[in-house]
C-alpha cells in the first residue's frame, strides 16, 4: 500500500536528521501539491510499542502545512523531552500519526511501522 504524500513527508523529515542532509525539495513539493502552502495546524505523534514516544503540535499562528509537517516531525522525534530522542531502530519500528486541524474538522491518518513485529 502506498504511503500518502503527507505521511511520506513526515518520514522524510525524520530521515533528513538521521542523514544530516537537506533532502526535501520544498519548491517541487509546493508546485506539485499547492495545498501544502495553506495554513493548517498540525500534530505529529510518534508511537512506539503502543506508547506515545514524541508529539508536537503547531501553535495558534501556524505556518504552511509543509513547514508545520517538517518542523513537527523533527520536534516530535528529537525535541519532545529527554526520553523522546528517536534512535534509528526505534524509527523503523514506530508508527506515525498525523492530525490536521482543518476548518471542516480534524483529519487523522496513521502510517504503520516500517518493520513490523512478527506475530504468530
Amino acid at each position: 500500500m502506498a504511503r500518502s504524500v503527507l505521511l511520506q513527508l513526515v518520514r522524510d523529515s525524520i530521515e533528513e536528521v538521521f542523514q544530516a542532509q537537506n533532502t526535501i525539495q520544498r519548491a517541487n513539493l509546493l508546485q506539485e501539491h499547492p495545498l501544502l502552502s495553506e495554513q493548517i495546524k498540525t500534530t505529529v505523534n510518534i508511537v512506539l510499542n503502543r506508547e506515545l514516544k514524541g508529539s508536537y503540535s503547531s501553535g495558534k499562528e501556524s505556518g504552511s502545512l509543509l513547514e508545520n509537517i517538517i518542523i513537527g516531525a523533527k520536534r516530535a522525534a528529537f525535541e519532545d523531552g529527554a526520553t523522546s530522542i528517536l534512535s534509528t531502530s526505534e524509527y523503523l519500528h514506530c508508527e506515525i500519526e498525523l492530525v490536521l486541524d482543518t476548518p471542516n474538522g480534524k483529519i487523522s491518518e496513521t502510517d504503520p511501522a516500517i518493520i513490523r513485529e512478527q506475530t504468530e
